[in-house]
């Protein structure tokens, strides 16, 4: 996966112009993201609200309230837990679910490097309706 993201960056961003604005750069971010999800998230979560999936649509989970989803069975833990998914949460989760949340049924995927984890904020952020101005850390 290292190998991975420097490359998909290195083909997205070739032949940008040196001036290129900001958001050609974020674009390329959450394609960036978007790569990894459907590398690493993908095979147990969806990113629309419709479609089946093993775990929770991941789509709307920027600023939603944890264990909250409809019609999902989630852990205690997660349900009981009170946590909002902001950025800091959801990088936590992406770093060690496991110890952030002990209990989960979610089994650890593990994305430490904070520069992958900020490639898939940008997806989630993407593929979240609601304004993400009122969300911080």
């Amino acid at each position: 996966m290292k190998r991975i993201i420097p490359a998909i960056c290195l083909a997205l961003s070739a032949g940008l112009p040196a001036g290129a604005s900001e958001s050609i750069y974020d674009r390329i971010k959450v394609d960036a993201g978007k790569a990894v999800y459907d590398a690493k998230c993908r095979r147990c979560h969806t990113d629309g609200s419709t479609d089946d999936s093993y775990g929770p649509p991941l789509k709307n989970i920027v600023g939603r309230a944890a264990g909250t989803y409809p019609d999902y069975d989630f852990s205690i833990a997660l349900a009981a837990s009170g946590i909002v998914w902001t950025p800091a949460a959801l990088r936590a989760w992406m770093e060690d679910n496991d110890g952030f949340m002990p209990g989960t049924k979610m089994r650890h995927v593990g994305i430490q490097d904070p520069t992958v984890q900020d490639f898939v904020l940008s997806y989630l952020a993407s593929i979240t309706d609601r304004d993400g101005s009122a969300i911080s850390d």
